[in-house]
């Protein structure tokens, strides 16, 4: 480490000045996962199936918009990232940016869901495009400074992983709670004489859009007041500094070429096309592969809620016992691999007709095993996220939890407009009709969903896995950078 780069590391008050975590600290904060979960679930499960079935966009000008949206958003996230790390205010570095998404967010989700009636393709490809660019963007700025809190608030191994457990718990269950919802009650509510299905009704998409906007922005405000009173405990910015494109490239190249990170990053890449492509396609094999009914995949969406309390319950357990990179790689291998087993055991007719009702319950059980493992895994690998911070910091003498977040959501983002592009692929390929009823859907394009879904998916997940078994942090590790450091 430099000398000038310790000159520029700012100091924390002393441990003991710090009081704990409160409850109601630790709840606000996870509740502000909840804002991301809900845009999350929109993008992933309902934007492509709603403007290309219901509004009547092209599919692949769909997955178009919302790769290029996603890219765009990508490239905000090292800048908001750096810029947060650095920026000065009597709010500290994270707040001011966390204030100031709110209304943006809620107000462009909102619009999203309202596009103009009668409009041309290349009119409602264009709104499509700017407004998810708009969400995404704002969101940025609450989701990575508030991630970056994650580190500050405590820099307990064991405390990480359980922080992050509640965070991801409420994120899955608020977000989920609207997709319930709506399967349960809007959809079915939005049935009409000419439109037997909720789902394809238009009204329904601008009720969703109105509840999820309000929700968002309440959880942004309550994950950022719940906080504001860490301020005086959290790492201030570091001294003011003349910053240049030199200056600002060389600490990013120097902060993310930690080996943990790459493997970490890489393995995020991985995740975000398998993510992609597994959320694209939901909707379509619960509703034409499965011919799930709205309540019957309302039912599946409620499972989520024991599926996130499996992940609460099993990520700090797993990584006191098998630590957090073990802990990842053995659930992320029992997860993946099980995923698409009913779609497996269909393709080689060994499940009987949908009408049968085994075939739910089997389908509705593993999914809330496999989306609970995937939770279980998410978390691990957040918490495997958060220490690096130290580790980098013993080697630049700079904390850095903005960028590192960043550049995890960057490629994440990046990359997983490429999962619906692939989505949107596998439906071209497939022979989906634009807009087809359940009943017009014929056996070949259903057969054909699952044989190029299955093995594209399950290459992604397992290429993660090997990837981030390069991961070098352990507990031990962890702790002797805290004694280095003198925390």
């Amino acid at each position: 480490m430099h000398d000038d780069d310790r000159g520029a590391t700012a100091a924390k008050p002393a441990a003991a000045a710090v009081p704990p975590l409160g409850r109601w600290t630790k709840l606000a904060f996870g509740f502000g996962a909840v804002a991301p979960g809900v845009a999350t679930g929109g993008f992933e499960f309902f934007l492509l199936i709603y403007y290309s079935q219901v509004v009547g966009l092209d599919a692949r000008l769909v997955g178009l918009a919302i790769l290029i949206a996603l890219v765009c958003d990508a490239i905000s996230d090292p800048i908001v990232g750096y810029w947060s790390d650095n920026f000065h205010s009597r709010w500290g570095r994270r707040h001011p940016m966390m204030y100031a998404s709110a209304v943006p967010v809620g107000l462009s989700f909102f619009l999203l869901w309202s596009p103009p009636e009668g409009a041309s393709q290349t009119v409602l490809f264009w709104y499509l495009l700017v407004l998810a660019v708009t969400v995404r963007t704002a969101l940025t700025f609450y989701r990575t400074p508030s991630a970056a809190l994650t580190p500050d608030l405590t820099p307990d191994y064991s405390e990480r992983t359980s922080l992050i457990s509640l965070r991801y718990f409420l994120g899955w269950t608020g977000g989920n709670a609207v997709s319930v919802w709506m399967f349960f009650i809007l959809f079915p509510r939005s049935k009409t004489p000419e439109i037997a299905d909720g789902r394809f009704n238009p009204e329904a998409y601008l009720t969703y859009g109105i509840v999820a906007a309000v929700v968002i922005l309440l959880s942004i405000l309550i994950g950022s007041v719940g906080v504001h009173s860490r301020i005086p405990y959290l790492t201030p910015a570091p001294p003011k500094r003349r910053f240049t494109l030199g200056l600002i490239f060389g600490e990013l190249i120097e902060t993310l070429s930690n080996r943990s990170f790459l493997a970490l990053f890489a393995g995020a890449m991985l995740f975000g096309i398998a993510a992609g492509l597994s959320s694209g396609m939901s909707l379509y094999f619960f509703t034409y592969f499965w011919g799930f009914s709205e309540i019957e995949t309302g039912m599946v969406f409620l499972g989520t809620f024991a599926a996130a309390l499996i992940g609460f319950v099993l990520a700090p357990l797993v990584s006191r016992r098998l630590g957090k990179k073990r802990g990842a790689i053995i659930v992320g291998l029992v997860a993946f691999l099980g995923a698409p087993l009913p779609i497996v055991l269909r393709l080689a007719g060994l499940l009987p007709p949908n009408d049968d009702p085994f075939v739910f319950w089997f389908v509705l059980s593993a999914q809330v095993i496999d989306v609970g493992l995937i939770i279980c895994f998410q978390i691990l690998f957040a918490a495997m996220l958060a220490d690096l911070v130290e580790d980098s910091e013993v080697t630049t003498g700079r904390r850095s939890e903005g960028v590192f977040n960043a550049a995890e959501t960057f490629v994440d983002k990046s990359v997983r407009g490429l999962g619906v592009m692939a989505a949107s692929a596998v439906l071209t390929f497939a022979a989906l009709p634009t807009g087809a009823k359940v009943e017009d859907v014929g056996a070949d394009t259903l057969w054909w969903m699952g044989a190029l879904y299955v093995p594209l998916v399950l290459a992604l997940w397992l290429s993660m896995i090997a990837v981030i078994a390069q991961y070098r942090i352990d507990e031990a590790r962890h702790e002797a950078n805290l004694r280095q450091l003198g925390r």
